[in-house]
Formats: structure tokens, sequence, C-alpha cells
């Protein structure tokens, strides 16, 4: 499997690690449990740290499909080497960053990051044009 099919991968996965935080501060929550009723209402009740962690998630579902489309968008037109790995690879890194800078409150560090990891999906919808 190629770096970018990789990162895909890796990506997919960060959805769902950055799930861990918010099902720790729901169970933190309220009467002191997870609530596997209604999360969704208990999600919307989260505050700080909590709340910070449900949108670092949120936003992992929302950046995925663009990057996921730009690598299919090089991988469809045969665009390979290392322009493309290297978006690919930044993408996850930016990701790894976004997370944890979310979830430490690092505000204008995190719009950075995010900014990082866009450009990386937009440019690599743009590799078969440069390539």
């Amino acid at each position: 499997m190629s770096i970018p099919f990789w990162c895909i991968f890796i990506s997919a996965l960060l959805i769902f690690i950055a799930k861990a935080p918010v099902a720790k501060a729901m169970a933190k929550e309220g009467d002191g449990h997870y609530d596997n009723h209604h999360p969704r209402a208990q999600q919307g009740r989260l505050t700080g740290a909590g709340a910070r962690a449900l949108a670092a998630h949120m936003n992992s579902f929302e950046a995925f499909p663009l990057f996921a489309v730009g690598v299919l968008m090089a991988h469809a037109t045969n665009t390979h080497g290392i322009l493309v790995d290297v978006l690919a690879v930044t993408f996850v890194v930016a990701r790894v960053l976004y997370l944890f800078c979310y979830w430490a409150d690092l505000h204008w560090q995190r719009s950075v990051v995010w900014g990082v990891g866009l450009l990386c999906s937009l440019l690599l919808m743009l590799t078969p044009a440069l390539g």
C-alpha cells in the first residue's frame, strides 16, 4: 500500500482516536457516567475541555473527505512521487497537531495547523495539474 493510502487509513483512525477524550469528558459530566441512551444530548452539555474535545472530533470528520478526495484524485490520475507523499504525510502530522492544540486550548496554533492541513488537501487535488 502506498504512503498516501496509509495516510488515509491513519486519518480515518484519528477520527476515532479524537473521540476518546470526548468519552472521558462525558463520563465525568452530570451524574458521572456515559449516557449511551442519549450520547448526543450529553455531548451538547459538555463545556471547557470536553466541548473542545468534541469540536476536535467533529472537525476530524469534516477534514477527512477533502483529504481523501485529494489523495484519490492524485491516484486516479496516476500522479505519484515525493510531492504527493510529502503532502499526505504533512496532512496527517497537521491533524495530529491540530488535535493536541484543540485539547490544550492553543487557539491560534490550532488555526495555523488547520490551515496547513487544508492547504495539503487542496494541493493534493492540484497535483495532477502540477505534474
